[in-house]
């Protein structure tokens, strides 16, 4: 077990190490998110699985806050509805779940996220297509080689790990960050 656990942790300072690499991609980002929200646009976000819970997560925080006592931001996780999931699903199919809800809940100068470890969600990625169609600004936080989702959108933030664990931390850590420099600029 004690091997385990260090292979994990040596697995994970190695990604935060290499995580160095995106500092510049993340202020994008953040300057992205800041202008749109200043501009009265909102945040969509989306992701499957445990990016869906990271969707949540990085919407959460906006319209809460994250470390600092502020006006909420908009921002809503496409990951939440189960009646508008379960219907699409059922009616379209699970590739256009996300893709209804940007046409639904998008407009011009919108930021639209999506994430996924593996960068190959189809649904996340025709739903950033449509975004990018709707003159919506798109990022995307992806893994590995980035999958089809790192051409999909305007600003890849790919963390260079193999492995999905790691992907999915430095994931918690972009978003935390991409929330820290967000908010700095409301307060």
């Amino acid at each position: 077990m004690k091997d385990v656990v260090e292979r994990a942790m040596a697995g994970h300072c190695k990604m935060m190490e290499e995580l160095k690499s995106l500092q510049g991609k993340i202020v994008q980002a953040a300057q992205i998110v800041t202008r749109a929200l200043k501009a009265g646009n909102k945040v969509l976000v989306m992701g499957n699985g445990g990016s869906a819970a990271d969707a949540q997560h990085l919407a959460a925080e906006f319209v809460g806050r994250f470390l600092r006592e502020r006006k909420a931001l908009p921002a809503i996780a496409l990951t939440t509805d189960t009646s508008i999931l379960t219907a699409v699903g059922n009616d379209y199919g699970y590739d256009s779940i996300f893709l209804r809800q940007v046409d639904a809940l998008a407009v011009p100068g919108d930021v639209v996220i999506g994430i996924s470890t593996s960068g190959n969600s189809k649904n996340v990625i025709r739903a950033l297509e449509r975004a990018r169609e709707m003159d919506c600004r798109t990022l995307g936080l992806t893994g590995g080689k980035g999958g089809g989702l790192a051409g999909a959108v305007d600003l890849p933030l790919v963390v260079p790990s193999p492995d999905t664990p790691r992907i999915q931390e430095g994931h918690i850590l972009i978003i935390h960050i991409l929330c820290d420099l967000v908010e700095q600029e409301f307060v």
